[in-house]
C-alpha cells in the first residue's frame, strides 16, 4: 500500500479484539493519545477506503491530530464477514474498538456517505467517544431506499433495497481490479459519473480508483446477498454484506434525536450528488420511475426515497430537542465535497471542530 500513500501520510496496523485495522495518520501527528479536543477521525464510505481522506488530512492546521480508519473489508484492514442484521453495527463497533485501542477519548468524527451512517450509529452506541459529527453526503438516518418521507417502509419486505441492487458487472470489475474506462460499469467510470460532479478532474483520480479497488467482494462483504419477494422488483435485503447494512429493515439511526447529550452535527453535501439525493439514480424506485427498470408499479406504490428531505427533517428534530446542527450545500459539487471543494470543506470543518 506504500505506493498509494501521499508524502506526509503513514499507515499503521491497530489490533483490536474485533479486527485488525489499517489506520492512516500524518507523519507529524503523534501515534499515541493526544489532546482529544484536537483529534479528528475520518470514516470512509462504501466502495472506498481511508485513502480518499489524505489531501484533507494533510491540509488540516498544525497541531490537529488526524486519523483515518479502514473499515473491515476495505483498504488494508482485515476482511471479516459483515452481519447486516445489525445495520452498520459491525462497522461502528470496529471504529469504537480502534479508538479504544488508541486510548483516544472523545473525538471529532467525520463520516462520508455510508460512513455518515457509521458515525451516527457510533454516537448511539458510544456517545462517550464523540465530541462532534460531520456528516458528508451521508446516507439517510432511515437507510437507503424503500421508505417514505417519515421513514415508514413502503412495504414490509423493503423490496428493491440491499445487496440485490448492485450491478453484477461492476462487482466483477471490482473483484478483477479493473482500472480501465471501457465500460460505464467500470470503477473508474462509476467514480466519474457518481462520486464527483460532471467534468470534475483531479491529479488523484488513479489513487481514488485504487482505493475503490480495495473493496472486498462477495456475499459477506460487498455487495451482500438478497432474498426473493413478490414485491417489485422481485428481491429484498438479505442478512449479509455491506449494502444490506443500509437496508431500512436493519438500519435506523433516528434515535439520535432522543439522546440526552447531543454533540453538534454538521451536514455537508453537494447540490449535484448522484447518490444521495431526492431523485437518486442508485434508488431502484427512481430507476423504475425513469423507465430504466421495467414494470415499475407507480408513484403510489414505489416512490423514490426523499433522502435529503429525510436527513433535513431528522436534523431539524435533533435541533428542536436541544442539539446544534448546520447544513452546508456546495454548488457544482457531487458526492465528494472533501475532494471536489477542498478549501471550502476545510474551512467549514476547521470552524466546526473549533
Amino acid at each position: 500500500m506504500t505506493a498509494t500513500l501521499l508524502p506526509g501520510i503513514v499507515a499503521r496496523s491497530v489490533t483490536t479484539p474485533r479486527y485488525t485495522a489499517n489506520v492512516l495518520a500524518r507523519t507529524t501527528d503523534p501515534t499515541v493519545a493526544a489532546d482529544a479536543t484536537r483529534t479528528i477521525v475520518f470514516v470512509h464510505g462504501n466502495v472506498s477506503s481511508s485513502l480518499f481522506w489524505q489531501p484533507l488530512m494533510l491540509s488540516l492546521p498544525e497541531g490537529t491530530r488526524a486519523l483515518a480508519i479502514d473499515l473491515r473489508g476495505f483498504g488494508e484492514s482485515e476482511t471479516l464477514p459483515v452481519d447486516a442484521t445489525r445495520g452498520v453495527g459491525d462497522f461502528s463497533e470496529d471504529v469504537a474498538a480502534v479508538l479504544d485501542a488508541l486510548d483516544s477519548g472523545p473525538v471529532h468524527l467525520v463520516g462520508w456517505s455510508m460512513g455518515g451512517g457509521v458515525v451516527m450509529q457510533l454516537l448511539l452506541d458510544r456517545p462517550d467517544l464523540v465530541r462532534s459529527l460531520t456528516l458528508v453526503s451521508t446516507v439517510s438516518p432511515y437507510g437507503f431506499g424503500g421508505t417514505a418521507l417519515d421513514g415508514s417502509l413502503l412495504n414490509s419486505d423493503a423490496s428493491g433495497t440491499g445487496g440485490g441492487g448492485a450491478n453484477p458487472d461492476f462487482v466483477e470489475r471490482l473483484a478483477a481490479h479493473d482500472t480501465g474506462e471501457d465500460s460505464p460499469t467500470s470503477p473508474r467510470a462509476v467514480y466519474r459519473s457518481a462520486y464527483v460532479a460532471p467534468g470534475f478532474t483531479t491529479e488523484y483520480e488513479d489513487l481514488w480508483v485504487q482505493s475503490m479497488l480495495t473493496t472486498a467482494t462477495g456475499v459477506d462483504n460487498y455487495p451482500g446477498d438478497a432474498t426473493a419477494t413478490d414485491e417489485w422488483p422481485g428481491f429484498a435485503p438479505g442478512p449479509h454484506g455491506v449494502l444490506n447494512t443500509m437496508a431500512p429493515t436493519y438500519f435506523d439511526t433516528t434515535d439520535i434525536i432522543d439522546l440526552p447529550v447531543k454533540p453538534p452535527i454538521l451536514w455537508i453535501h453537494g447540490a449535484l450528488d448522484a447518490i444521495v439525493n431526492d431523485a437518486s439514480f442508485f434508488d431502484l424506485n427512481q430507476l423504475g420511475a425513469a423507465g430504466v427498470i421495467p414494470g415499475w408499479p407507480g408513484e403510489e406504490v414505489a416512490p423514490p426515497q426523499p433522502m435529503l428531505k429525510q436527513i433535513r427533517a431528522v436534523l431539524e428534530s435533533y435541533q428542536a430537542q436541544g442539539g446544534v446542527t448546520r447544513e452546508v450545500v456546495f454548488e457544482d459539487c457531487g458526492h465528494s465535497p472533501h475532494i471536489e471543494k477542498p478549501e471550502e470543506f476545510l474551512a467549514e470543518l476547521v470552524a466546526w471542530v473549533q
